[in-house]
């Protein structure tokens, strides 16, 4: 066990009290809706993390595992009548469990030196491994259609399988080619922004940011989005990685000083999250605790800084009707408290109908990282989500998240369901497309 106190003690204690046990969370909980089981409940977490905090108990390997069943998808903020901040206590349980060390073993060493510590510290590697798996994706060339049409792929383990068919179809440009460094507002400039181009969206779904810069132009925005950026540091936070997540912040806060900015724009509901805690995060640093605030009321959702400035409806939508559902990502949601300001802007758009989804902001399981390490309940929560996407009638997702994108395109794909995935930016985009 690590020598020194508890990552938990350095909370105000306030923080971990302040849970009245009053079990109005307990609904909202997916882990707890699916057990049944007190610890599997941010109420029982907290009881945890209190006993930890209080020398108690000691920081087990059954607490850690704990943690990283929980999904972090902040829904018991939401319920909570107390205002308990669990974004808080989450990472900071984390940090303790990575201190103590009881789940370190080779392959989690491994595993989590090479994405944490080393793949999403540059992003240039993560684009380096993008073109790899364009590689192996090619249509004639790449070994992926090669090994699914012979059947190799029976040969591997299961988890592997399941692994490789979740692989996400990488396209041909990466943001920094598809979007120019300055984009200049159509007509009378009314703003200045800075534009964040994310891990995931860049690598996945880089058309999303095309999507989101054209739109802020055809809005009076003027977008400054550099070619090499940072990730935004949320990965690390959410795995224990506090120090690392710091370093991030900092770089994001040297590349965009936040007073040149009238807004700093994210389109990931996952990232913003994280990015609008800044303040929080730095707030022991003398040299960027200042600026880091500054940073916190700068950043923005886009839905959130659209709803703001006064979007532009567009004049044209769909040629035929278009039956769209809106599934809210849960850091957007209950993280940003951004809930109306997407379903605001879809509704604009001429020819499509906005139906609402069953239980909208309940996870559907991608959680960052949560699919891949917890596979069993990440699947009980897809089926979940695919079964009320079914009721819609629906021919289209729309969704702020590229984990929750990508969570929903393999659902949609495993279970037969003919399913656009798309985010509200791309939807809006189209639309102003063809006003042209």
């Amino acid at each position: 066990m690590a020598a020194g106190p508890s990552l938990l003690k350095s909370l105000d204690y306030s923080v971990v009290q302040q849970c009245m046990h009053c079990g109005l969370c307990l609904p909202t909980c997916p882990t707890y809706d699916a057990t049944k089981l007190e610890r599997h409940s941010p109420r029982g977490r907290i009881a945890l993390m209190r006993a930890i905090a209080d020398d108690r108990l000691p920081p087990t390997r059954t607490f850690g595992e704990e943690m990283y069943f929980c999904l972090g998808c902040l829904a018991c903020m939401t319920a909570c009548p107390a205002g308990v901040n669990y974004a808080e206590l989450f990472e900071h349980a984390r940090a303790e469990v990575e201190r103590v060390g009881h789940l370190r073993n080779l392959r989690r060493n491994i595993i989590r030196w090479f994405t944490v510590k080393w793949l999403f510290m540059d992003l240039r590697r993560l684009r380096f491994l993008g073109r790899l798996m364009r590689i192996y994706q090619w249509r004639w060339l790449g070994m992926q259609g090669f090994l699914r049409r012979w059947g190799i792929l029976r040969l591997l383990p299961r988890r592997l399988r399941e692994l490789e068919a979740m692989t996400p179809v990488i396209p041909p440009r990466f943001s920094h080619q598809l979007i120019a460094e300055i984009t200049p507002a159509v007509g009378e400039r009314r703003h200045v922004v800075a534009m964040l181009t994310g891990c995931a969206q860049d690598l996945i779904f880089s058309d999303v940011n095309r999507d989101t810069v054209e739109v802020l132009a055809r809005n009076g925005c003027e977008v400054y989005t550099p070619r090499d950026q940072h990730c935004c540091g949320s990965l690390h936070a959410h795995n224990g990685e506090l120090e690392l997540a710091r370093e991030l912040a900092r770089r994001n806060l040297d590349q965009f000083p936040p007073e040149w900015f009238d807004a700093i724009i994210t389109n990931a509901g996952g990232c913003g999250s994280h990015l609008k805690h800044y303040g929080q995060l730095l707030a022991e640093d003398p040299a960027y605790c200042d600026r880091a605030r500054l940073w916190d009321r700068k950043c923005r959702d886009i839905h959130e800084w659209l709803v703001m400035i006064g979007f532009q409806p567009p004049k044209t939508g769909p040629v035929w009707p278009l039956v769209v559902t809106y599934h809210e990502s849960c850091h957007l949601s209950h993280g940003q408290k951004v809930v109306q300001q997407p379903r605001q802007l879809l509704r604009t758009i001429p020819n499509l109908q906005l139906v609402e989804l069953p239980e909208s902001n309940w996870c559907c399981g991608s959680a960052g990282i949560y699919n891949l390490t917890q596979p069993e309940m990440a699947g009980q929560l897809l089926d979940r989500k695919i079964r009320h996407l079914k009721s819609t009638g629906a021919t289209v997702v729309a969704t702020a998240n590229p984990g929750c994108q990508l969570q929903l395109i393999n659902g949609a794909k495993a279970h037969g369901l003919e399913i656009r995935v798309a985010h509200p930016m791309t939807l809006l985009a189209e639309a102003y497309r063809r006003e042209r």
